[in-house]
């Protein structure tokens, strides 16, 4: 009423507010039904001694006490069975409820980033990784190739250059002269100990073997 007056919204209970409210409740009827369990006990007793005494009327006044506290205890019963159902059914209304609430917001952030990406983004950033690892192969690939190997070259000039260098080698190997192990001088012309000289003097050169000599001189100068 209060709140009607001052003009303020009425708050709606959460799960866990009515969850703790029922809990309290629930502790309150447990404690209420023992004190009527001792008090319907203790009317049991009370009968018995008025048996005991030959009371009947107050006996029976006794046991109807403890009728009415049974009702009672019966009707707590009843409401803690009520309690227990509306809790057992808020748990799962709360526990419905959290799902659903985890639901829209996986769906709320899913669709903002759908937002921030859509599929021609997408579709341009793939565009140009592909286009970059093109590019990134054609480099490895350059770099990878030795160096002139690409280059043409003609194989006609190739194989006369070939032909010279082998010529140039022959016609090296010919002017070489051609290096001959002096013959061995004969038993007769090893020259005699001292005062043993053979009375003959040593044959001469003719001109043309000067000549020779001169020429094989100069070739392996």
């Amino acid at each position: 009423m209060f709140n009607r007056l001052l003009g303020k919204p009425k708050q709606e209970p959460n799960a866990l507010t009515s969850l703790d409210k029922l809990h309290e409740t629930l502790e309150m009827l447990e404690k209420k039904e023992k004190v009527l369990l001792k008090k319907a006990s203790a009317e049991v007793e009370k009968a018995k001694e008025f048996t005991k005494a030959k009371n009947k009327r107050a006996a029976i006044q006794c046991l109807k006490r403890k009728r009415l506290y049974e009702q009672q205890i019966e009707q707590l019963g009843n409401f803690q069975l009520r309690i227990h159902d509306q809790m057992i059914m808020l748990e799962g209304a709360k526990a419905t409820t959290e799902t659903v609430d985890a639901l829209r917001s996986g769906a709320s952030a899913m669709k903002a980033m759908q937002k921030a990406t859509n599929i021609d983004d997408v579709d341009k950033t793939m565009d140009e990784i592909n286009e970059q690892t093109e590019n990134m192969k054609q480099i490895q690939e350059a770099l990878s190739t030795p160096i002139g190997a690409a280059a043409d070259f003609d194989e006609d000039e190739l194989e006369a250059e070939l032909e010279e260098l082998e010529g140039a080698e022959l016609e090296e190997q010919l002017l070489q002269p051609a290096t001959t192990a002096p013959a061995p001088a004969p038993a007769a012309a090893v020259q005699a100990p001292a005062g043993r000289q053979p009375a003959h003097n040593a044959p001469k050169r003719t001109a043309e073997e000067d000549e020779l000599a001169a020429l094989q001189a100069e070739m392996a100068l």
